[in-house]
């Protein structure tokens, strides 16, 4: 990503706190004849590997996870974006831009092989999505649905080799 010195952010703790706040993202690997990316939510080991550890799975019916054990893969994470007219600036000769926040880590693919560590992924990103609502939904409670389901879909890891982070957020204005 290119990402000009005044819109770094390179500071560990403000990319994972990005990653949590913004865990809806985007898998790029590459299958077939080129790059393949898949929307889905991620959950951060920020204490697994040095730089952190991205989990998540795929639906086996979604081609990516074939290829994709091994392979450097592409995780952004998008935030907050805008449209920035020149006309909201007091100083002349400006021109339109665009505002915005995201995070990319890359690092190695590795699948999950084991169901009970499959199982217990999907457990955990019940309990962190369903934390906030009224009355959260419990996962026991579909125990014997679960086991069927844990066979459509594939887990996988990414430890984290590198973080780049960009806000570009009219620092220079």
């Amino acid at each position: 990503m290119y990402i000009p010195s005044s819109f770094d952010v390179s500071d560990q703790a403000a990319l994972f706190a990005f990653a949590e706040r913004h865990s809806f993202a985007t898998l790029v690997t590459t299958h077939g004849d080129g790059p393949f990316a898949t929307h889905l939510p991620l959950l951060l080991d920020r204490d697994v590997g040095a730089k952190g550890t991205i989990v998540g799975h795929l639906a086996r019916a979604n081609p990516q996870w074939r290829d994709a054990a091994g392979q450097t893969a592409l995780v952004i994470y998008q935030g907050a974006h805008a449209y920035v007219s020149p006309t909201w600036y007091a100083e002349p000769n400006t021109v339109p831009t665009w505002n915005y926040e995201a995070v990319h880590a890359y690092g190695t693919l590795t699948l999950m092989e084991d169901p009970a560590e499959l199982t217990a992924l999907v457990a955990r990103r019940v309990d962190v999505y369903e934390r906030s609502m009224p009355e959260p939904w419990k996962f026991d409670s579909a125990a014997p649905m679960v086991a069927g389901l844990v066979k459509q879909i594939d887990g996988f890891r990414i430890e984290v080799e590198r973080w780049e982070g960009k806000a570009k957020l009219n620092q220079n204005h």
